[in-house]
């Protein structure tokens, strides 16, 4: 190829390539950046999220955070991670405004407290501020089965939340004592971020859910927008003027029929679990 009219075209042809698929996607006209994290469905684990959002903070172009949310919660660590994450960038001097869909409920409302701001639709389901524990029991199935199950334990307490039999009472409350730690962490975060007394805060997490609306009134969110409403308060929080593109993280996501089946069986057969998330 000595031809350089043809080098260069084939130059072009690679550069754009490169930037398609190694480019965070952007909407919006070229200006000052937004990184978006979107916390979506129910959460399980926290590893991209988590680097998405240090990706962001580490980046001097982004100069904000859009937390859009549309999750009814999920496991109590990752959830966590999410919320720490998150305060770390904020404590860099990166603003958060969180922007509520249909739902952002318990552990999706969580993750939310690390924002300068909450916009919330009068619509959105939030709150559901409280822990659950939750395991399937099988024994009478095995049992109809002539199925039989015993273990070798090295303690007491160590099978607790099994599914193979029922929970004594000793582990009730065992795991009660636990659950009830969860709790107050919730309950300490709320009342920290959202500036409310720990006893008010106790008033309203009992699981109940709000409206939007609801949540405005109760001082769980700020204000009441869409999502054009919550970029619109984090451009003065951040001070942009004009125009402002959002940068969103590109997802490759292999679908696989025989992973799904896999996690869903681990997920209702394994031990038991402590949840931010509503039922």
């Amino acid at each position: 190829m000595k031809n350089p009219i043809v080098k260069f075209i084939v130059l072009i042809i690679v550069l754009a390539v490169l930037w398609k698929f190694f480019k965070p996607s952007h909407i919006g006209i070229s200006g000052a950046e937004i990184g978006v994290v979107e916390v979506k469905g129910t959460i399980r684990s926290s590893d991209t999220l988590v680097n998405w959002i240090k990706r962001l903070r580490e980046d001097s172009d982004i100069k904000g955070i859009l937390l859009r949310v549309d999750s009814p919660g999920g496991a109590v660590g990752p959830v966590q991670e999410i919320l720490e994450a998150l305060k770390k960038t904020r404590k860099a001097g990166k603003p958060i405004v969180a922007s509520f869909g249909s739902v952002a409920a318990s552990g999706g409302y969580y993750v939310s407290l690390a924002s300068n701001k909450i916009v919330a639709n009068p619509g959105t389901i939030t709150g559901s501020i409280g822990v659950i524990a939750e395991f399937p029991v099988v024994s009478d199935l095995l049992k109809k089965l002539g199925i039989q199950y015993e273990i070798i334990k090295t303690g007491k307490f160590k099978d607790s939340g099994t599914p193979f039999r029922k929970m004594k009472p000793e582990e009730k409350k065992l795991l009660k004592g636990v659950l009830m730690d969860v709790y107050k962490q919730f309950v300490e975060e709320v009342a920290s971020a959202r500036h409310i007394p720990a006893d008010s805060v106790r008033k309203l997490a009992d699981g109940r859910i709000f409206s939007g609306r609801m949540a405005l009134k109760a001082g769980l969110v700020d204000t009441l927008g869409s999502i054009e409403d919550a970029v619109n308060i984090l451009k003065k929080l951040a001070g942009i003027k004009g125009h402002v593109s959002l940068v969103y993280k590109k997802e490759k996501k292999r679908f696989s029929l025989i992973d799904l089946l896999i996690n869903r069986l681990e997920g209702e057969l394994g031990s038991f679990k402590i949840l931010y998330r509503m039922d």
